[in-house]
């Protein structure tokens, strides 16, 4: 165990004087620090006020004279002194060895700031005269020592409080670590028992001896032991009333589904029969009443294949069969699909975007994406435009598609991608489970990509899914070990959930036409 190699009496002292050290370092090493900063202020201070002066010099003097001047003042101000061109040639050195023309010319842009010379680190300062002789500059370096003057009282300072406080932290921790370890200790040899393999789960409550802090630690230690295996208890029996709801909700669903279809293809069967007018000529009125009845059964029957496919989804029996896909193509048979069925809505539905650009994925998955997409811009945008945008982005192949539609609001982007959940009151939602855009985004999830929606209110929304980008479709070819795909929407394949089995009801014989027998 940690606290038998390891314990607390000797580590207390220890980690004081540690920590103490370590803070009296810090703190002399700021005081350097702050020193240094302010010597460096001084020097560049002093560099800029020479520079100015003999700058000022230089503007008066002859030619003959400058040589003379720049000498006296570097030998009174004890610093190095160029006049220079601002080309970087150097006319009067007083330096204990000149920099180079391209030094001196990063020393005339810079301005001022800190270099090496042969005098140490030094501070500069770059001052050009007055035109018309502004094509010269004094250029001044002052010394700015290191370590800076003042540092040795500092530490010397710092090093006697730091052994006086050391002192007094290192005997005040030993008393307190002393008595403290025999309470820790007991508290410690009570939770190794509890962690023997034989001991109950949720472990025993231990012994309060001290009314001091490790009492209170024991008694809020005990509450929290008698907290989890109240908490334990209930998890075990959640666990299993929700093990039992799920066999029952798998159940519900296949009955379910199998219940509705049966009845539901019939209708539809018989719809379709009559529309064909197969018994002679219909009225405008059975016409009518006969589309209602086939686009509510369709509805139905969309709504069912929505709620199993979400459950394949959430069970993990679904699967993708990946390959090129055109999502360009994809996208223009959508919209002209959703055409035919807008006709009484003032609205236009375009895509646009890079055509040819393939994506490796499902390509029924990504139709019934961009599907849903598109389905949802159309149900809640009453005029105006929708458009589908296919366009690269890095690696990945992105469906932009952006509505004139009302908006969402911005605290409930996030809840529409959730199951069951519809925006708006219940008066003003529209026909649906609220499912596909749920759906929607697990498949996207599915392929490795990811969905979004930025609206604004007023303005419209838009959607965007992104799928991986397949430059070269020619490279890949169709993987069949991963094509066996849940159809939810036609007849299942054979048991490959519980929730699929026999959902679809043996073909429909059609009533024989008048006159046969």
């Amino acid at each position: 165990m940690f606290r038998g190699s390891l314990p607390l009496l000797p580590v207390a002292p220890v980690l004081v004087l540690v920590i103490g050290i370590a803070t009296a370092f810090a703190i002399a090493l700021l005081g350097i620090a702050q020193l240094r900063r302010i010597s460096d202020d001084a020097s560049s201070l002093r560099a800029a006020a020479i520079a100015r002066t003999l700058a000022a010099r230089m503007r008066v003097a002859a030619v003959e004279e400058r040589p003379e001047i720049v000498g006296r003042a570097a030998r009174r101000s004890g610093t190095e002194l160029l006049l220079v061109e601002q080309g970087g040639q150097i006319l009067v050195d007083e330096s204990f060895g000149p920099p180079n023309k391209a030094e001196v010319q990063r020393l005339l842009a810079a301005g001022s700031g800190e270099t090496r010379t042969a005098l140490g680190r030094v501070r500069f300062a770059a001052r050009p005269l007055d035109p018309p002789l502004d094509g010269i500059a004094v250029l001044a370096f002052v010394s700015a020592p290191s370590p800076p003057p003042g540092y040795v009282p500092l530490v010397n300072a710092v090093a006697a409080l730091t052994v006086l406080l050391l002192g007094v932290a290192v005997s005040v921790a030993v008393a307190f670590t002393k008595q403290l370890r025999d309470d820790v200790e007991y508290v410690r040899e009570r939770i190794v028992d509890m962690a023997r393999p034989d001991a109950a789960p949720t472990g025993q409550p231990i012994p309060l001896r001290s009314l001091d802090q490790v009492g209170v630690l024991t008694a809020a230690f005990n509450l929290l032991v008698t907290r989890f295996a109240a908490a334990e208890r209930s998890y075990r029996a959640d666990l299993l009333q929700a093990s039992e709801m799920d066999k029952e909700r798998s159940a519900f669903l296949a009955g379910l589904s199998h219940e509705l279809r049966t009845p539901l293809n019939a209708i539809l069967g018989f719809a379709h029969v009559l529309e064909s007018e197969v018994d002679g000529p219909l009225s405008d009125e059975a016409r009518e009443s006969l589309a209602v009845i086939r686009t509510s059964g369709e509805h139905l029957r969309q709504l069912i294949d929505d709620i199993l496919e979400l459950s394949a989804l959430e069970t993990g029996t679904l699967q993708l069969s990946r390959g090129p896909v055109d999502v360009r193509q994809i996208a223009e048979q959508v919209v002209r699909e959703a055409t035919a069925t807008i006709k009484k809505k003032p609205l236009g539905l375009e895509v646009t975007g890079e055509s040819r650009l393939y994506a490796y994925a499902d390509k029924r998955r990504v139709r019934q994406i961009i599907t849903n997409l598109v389905s949802n811009a159309v149900k809640f945008t009453t005029r105006g435009s929708v458009t589908v945008t296919i366009e690269a982005r890095g690696s990945f192949v992105a469906i932009v598609v952006r509505d004139t539609g009302p908006g969402i609001p911005r605290e409930q982007t996030a809840a529409i991608f959730e199951e069951y959940r519809q925006l708006g009151d219940v008066q003003s939602r529209r026909r649906g489970t609220g499912l596909g855009l749920a759906i929607t985004k697990r498949l996207v999830h599915m392929h490795g990509g990811t969905i979004d929606v930025s609206s604004e209110m007023g303005r419209g929304s838009t959607f965007t899914a992104t799928l991986p980008h397949l430059a070269d479709p020619g490279t890949i070819v169709e993987s069949s070990s991963d094509s066996r795909v849940i159809d939810l929407s036609s007849d299942p394949p054979p048991r490959p959930a519980r929730l699929l089995d026999s959902m679809t009801p043996p073909p429909m014989p059609l009533p024989p036409r008048k006159g046969e027998g």
